[in-house]
């Protein structure tokens, strides 16, 4: 098995153990899945000028422990105070230290930014999960998902008013993607399967996608040079976690990014 077929295993585990602690019922129940208008991330993306989505991580399966010093809610505040188009959350426990209660911290302390349930969503009870702590989008990854699923799975967030972005790592997984269901795509440069990291790969996989469908490069961005050739080539965003998370302070790294690359894009033009 590669290391996504065990995380998507044991995400089954997971999701059947927490169906049996607190069912659909109880979690429609509760004040941010009825009583908040969910923020939407496609706007967000599609404004003008690069978007930045900030990560909110703790570790990772290839990385270990990011960061020690984790508070996920001042991290986000860090994000929303330097302009985060969106702040991603990670919520996968085992290999990831993520917990839905960091999401649940992070929107009690940041109301105006989207927020992005970053996680392997494989049962539509996830998406209930994720509006009910207050997300406001839910990540797809079309590696995991077959066709069926990754509609299925995509028509419940519209439901239940969340927006999707969808990722994908190479050219096959175009292939179960309905474009007049998608409305955002992410591209990842790390290889699911190896954690091998390509930053051209966004580039590759975004020239065989409509350019109604907003674009995401993730993975493996810190370079200020590499965010303005994306942006040049078409790309709307980025979503970039280890570069800050592994800075003193994230949100400041975030501004510095954005201006590097705004001083490089400007120097272009003259």
């Amino acid at each position: 098995m590669s290391i996504l077929d065990e995380i998507i295993a044991d995400t089954k585990d997971l999701v059947a153990e927490r169906k049996k602690k607190t069912p659909v019922g109880e979690l429609e129940d509760r004040p941010l899945y009825g009583d908040r208008e969910p923020l939407s991330l496609v706007e967000a993306i599609k404004e003008k000028g690069m978007s930045f989505i900030a990560e909110v991580k703790k570790a990772s399966p290839s990385k270990g422990v990011i960061r020690s010093d984790f508070d996920a809610a001042r991290i986000a505040r860090q994000y929303a105070e330097n302009d985060a188009s969106a702040i991603s959350v990670l919520t996968e426990p085992q290999y990831f230290q993520g917990s839905l209660q960091h999401l649940a911290w992070v929107r009690a302390h940041v109301q105006d930014v989207p927020l992005l349930r970053k996680d392997f969503i494989v049962d539509p009870y996830q998406v209930v999960e994720a509006r009910a702590v207050g997300a406001d989008a839910i990540l797809l990854i079309a590696t995991a998902l077959d066709p069926g699923q990754l509609a299925h799975l995509h028509q419940t967030a519209e439901e239940v008013g969340l927006d999707c972005l969808v990722e994908v790592y190479d050219h096959d997984d175009l292939d179960t993607i309905d474009f007049d269901q998608v409305q955002l795509l992410g591209v990842n440069n790390r290889d699911l399967t190896t954690f091998e990291v390509d930053i051209d790969n966004s580039l590759r996989i975004f020239e065989n996608v409509p350019r109604t469908v907003g674009r995401i490069a993730e993975s493996g961005l810190s370079d200020p040079d590499t965010l303005v050739r994306l942006r040049q080539n078409g790309v709307n965003g980025v979503l970039i976690g280890e570069h800050f998370m592994r800075a003193d302070t994230p949100g400041d790294a975030l501004a510095q990014l954005r201006q590097d690359a705004k001083e490089i894009a400007y120097r272009n033009r003259s």
